[in-house]
């Protein structure tokens, strides 16, 4: 069950998400007395990360609306060829909107988009669409990889990090920098040093990178992974880490110091909603932690006072405004200057980053 502190983060959200939304013009639709939600996961829904969160953002939404909507799900969906077949079912079964939730979903959503235009399709931290019967929505997790960069930075005694990583998309390169970045603010010698899994889901291959990058001097570890396994792994070698995408402190109570918690919830809402009263639209939108879309998990009580303070901060002023991680002067690897003092850079370039940071080993 969703704690009850998130179920009002959730819900105090959706007025703000709505105020962002940058929508396409609307297309004349009915009213409904319901709808079907189908979910497509490219993990289980107890990986306790990525695809546990938006099942709990589905649980949220059918308790939100009650009877007036009704929600399947598939888990475990490979992104290619599978994924096509399986968001095409869920079209043809008489799903008035599927959620696509993976990154690797986005050509199989347009594809199949096409194909049923009387059904609504939203995927997830894609870049892409192809009708107007075809949304996108994602989240700026890089926010809070800024807090955890900060955390490092403060805490770390090696001044090294292990990263262990999915996939190199623009959103989690991005993260790895959001997070170096922040480190680097506070210990200029901060490095991160990379190991790429090449999966999104696999605890074994996860813990043998967590493993590797504790053996090689790294004593923060952070994931870009949905399984605790390297949170697991840290706690055993005595190491600080980060959750991904929910609060997992059960499973490591001494190294875990917080998580980025991704709350879906209003945002499904939100859509199923729209569709309710038959004001959907195409939007494409990007939420952080002004919108409550992105919160941290509660703080560590191990970590000193100042170290919270700190991290509360870089809280405070991303929801305000004040604090952007992205501001030059930034150096690439190669320590070439690559975005100038005071300039911050724009979201088009964000969702496409392709490049890394000084003091990122890959």
């Amino acid at each position: 069950m969703i704690h009850t502190t998130r179920r009002r983060l959730m819900a105090g959200a959706i007025t703000a998400m709505a105020a962002v939304s940058l929508g396409l013009p609307a297309i004349a639709q009915e009213t409904k007395e319901s709808v079907k939600a189908a979910f497509v996961y490219v993990g289980p829904v107890g990986d306790f990360g990525w695809t546990f969160a938006h099942d709990q953002g589905r649980k949220y939404l059918e308790e939100q609306l009650g009877d007036k909507v009704e929600t399947t799900f598939v888990e475990n969906v490979a992104e290619g060829p599978d994924a096509e077949r399986v968001i095409r079912q869920l079209a043809q079964d008489g799903n008035d909107i599927v959620f696509t939730t993976s990154f690797g979903f986005m050509n199989p959503t347009i594809k199949v988009a096409k194909q049923f235009p009387d059904v609504k399709f939203e995927h997830a931290t894609g870049y892409q669409t192809g009708s107007d019967n075809m949304g996108l929505y994602n989240s700026r997790f890089y926010q809070g990889r800024a807090v955890l960069g900060t955390i490092a930075g403060m805490m770390s005694e090696t001044g090294k990090a292990g990263y262990v990583a999915s996939f190199p998309i623009p959103e989690v390169v991005m993260g790895i920098n959001a997070f170096t970045l922040a480190a680097r603010k506070v210990n200029p010698e901060f490095t991160t040093q990379v190991v790429w899994v090449n999966s999104w889901y696999d605890p074994a291959k996860e813990a043998d990178a967590t493993k590797a990058l504790l053996s090689q001097g790294a004593d923060v570890i952070t994931q870009h992974t949905d399984s605790p396994a390297p949170l697991q792994a840290a706690e055993q070698a005595g190491a600080i880490a980060f959750g991904q995408a929910w609060d997992m402190a059960s499973f490591a109570p001494n190294a875990h110091m917080t998580a980025i918690v991704d709350l879906w919830g209003p945002y499904y809402v939100q859509r199923v909603q729209a569709l309710l009263d038959g004001t959907w639209e195409a939007d494409n939108v990007w939420l952080g932690m002004a919108e409550g879309e992105v919160v941290m998990a509660p703080f560590n009580d191990k970590m000193p006072e100042d170290v919270k303070a700190a991290a509360q901060k870089i809280v405070d002023d991303t929801k305000a405004g004040t604090y952007e991680v992205f501001t030059g002067p930034i150096n690439d690897d190669a320590g070439e200057e690559k975005v100038p003092a005071g300039q911050v850079v724009p979201d088009e370039d964000l969702l496409k980053m392709d490049w890394y940071v000084e003091g990122v080993q890959s």
